[in-house]
């Protein structure tokens, strides 16, 4: 038997039914993903109860869900999309960056408070 069998190994197409594209295609590495408790796993496939498993402990990054199921991020992508759609799962982007602010308005800051010394 190959190591690739032994392993469990199955096909992403598999895994997802034929699809290779998101019901919803707004995820990207960063969106975050948590679990809603109570939500009946009857009618999941095996990979998506790991899923719903993994982040019902708490919020993971999808790029993070996808290295613990040892699944390609776009296979991941199609199972979080289909989890959203049955209510099993929330996704939301991840906080943006702190814009900083102008340099101008550093400047008269700056210069107010000398101002006042």
């Amino acid at each position: 038997m190959s190591p690739r069998r032994e392993q469990g190994l199955v096909r992403p197409y598999v895994v997802t039914n034929g699809r290779s594209e998101p019901s919803r295609n707004t995820f990207d590495l960063v969106t975050l993903v948590s679990g809603v408790p109570g939500r009946p796993l009857q009618g999941l496939n095996p990979e998506q109860r790991r899923l719903v498993a993994l982040v019902s402990r708490g919020s993971l990054s999808l790029a993070e869900v996808a290295a613990h199921l040892r699944l390609p991020v776009s296979v991941t992508k199609v199972l979080l999309g289909d989890l959203v759609d049955s209510g099993h799962i929330l996704t939301r982007a991840a906080i943006p960056r702190a814009q900083l602010p102008a340099s101008q308005l550093l400047q008269e800051v700056l210069d107010g408070l000398r101002a006042r010394l």
